[in-house]
């Protein structure tokens, strides 16, 4: 099968597209013909770094939309010819930059029939990481008022559906151009971060940090006392920000995004209610992943970017 791997750590220039043996499926996994794989900063990042994984070669991706080609022993739950899609397990279970891809059988779910795969692709890894920090971490409740940095990246647009959705009042910062987008998705409120404080803003129950740095510790101000500060900036945070929030009457703490069955199922509710869908900037053929990593390394990408691999 092909896939895209790299044998350095660097820029876009170690991808390369590679012919390895496809995968066969153990007890409790399925073998995924790969249709579309989302890609996301942690991408790019593991491209150039060590990061968590720490071998090489490697072939990165976390996301995955496709049809079940093959069941190991012991799968009940999906059958050949599913349509199905969900996170690898963060992060060791990587792979998802290939034609073909091994998952755990409860890390995917089916489809939505609404979307199709490239929808689908764009969504696991970032919406699984607003739905933890948003349900399951910090159990928001309707009239809550939520502040989301970056509210128009790959993980913030998801949280502003999310949170709106749960029946939070939603605050966003982002730049101006992005507001109107930002709008339609269910934001309340928005802050142009180039021009605007949003430690102005009015005080919050919850906020969700994406970027880490200066940006963390200034967010502790916004919070209500005893809010929450949620960072998924997990290596860019200030070492001591637990401190910091304590000694202000307010909690923060790390989030890492894990493979969850239940979560993704409640995401692709959403997604056939009309209330979750991925705003995707590009999409690019496998053979391009390169193409799609130089616009990650951007910074800048409005939403998600997506490889198309099978037709």
């Amino acid at each position: 099968m092909k896939a895209i791997s790299q044998d350095t750590l660097g820029g876009t220039d170690v991808l390369r597209e590679v012919e390895i043996d496809r995968l066969v499926p153990g007890p409790s996994e399925v073998l995924i013909r790969v249709h579309a794989a989302g890609m996301n900063p942690t991408d790019w990042k593991h491209r150039r770094f060590t990061g968590f994984l720490g071998r090489l070669p490697q072939v990165l991706g976390w996301d995955v939309s496709g049809v079940v080609e093959a069941v190991g022993p012991g799968v009940t739950i999906h059958r050949p010819g599913d349509e199905v899609f969900g996170m690898l397990p963060y992060p060791h279970g990587v792979g998802s930059f290939a034609e073909y891809v091994v998952a755990p059988a409860r890390a995917m779910v089916h489809k939505p029939a609404g979307i199709d795969h490239v929808q689908a692709g764009a969504i696991p890894l970032a919406a699984l990481t607003a739905w933890q920090v948003l349900v399951d971490a910090a159990d928001v409740q309707p009239g809550q008022r939520v502040l989301i940095h970056a509210a128009a990246g790959g993980v913030g647009h998801f949280a502003v559906q999310i949170a709106k959705a749960r029946g939070a009042y939603v605050i966003g910062t982002a730049s101006a151009p992005k507001h109107e987008l930002l709008r339609e998705l269910g934001a309340d409120e928005l802050i142009d971060y180039r021009t605007e404080d949003f430690t102005a803003v009015e005080p919050v129950d919850l906020v969700f940090d994406t970027l880490g740095g200066d940006t963390a510790s200034r967010s502790l101000a916004t919070l209500k006392p005893g809010g929450q500060l949620i960072t998924i900036a997990l290596t860019s945070v200030p070492a001591d920000l637990a401190e910091q929030a304590a000694a202000r009457g307010v909690h923060a703490y790390p989030l890492l995004v894990e493979a969850d069955q239940a979560g993704m199922q409640a995401l692709a509710d959403l997604v056939t209610a009309g209330r979750l869908r991925a705003v995707v900037e590009a999409v690019f053929p496998l053979s391009q992943a390169a193409k799609g990593h130089e616009l990650g390394d951007t910074g800048r990408v409005t939403g998600k970017v997506v490889l198309t691999v099978a037709e």
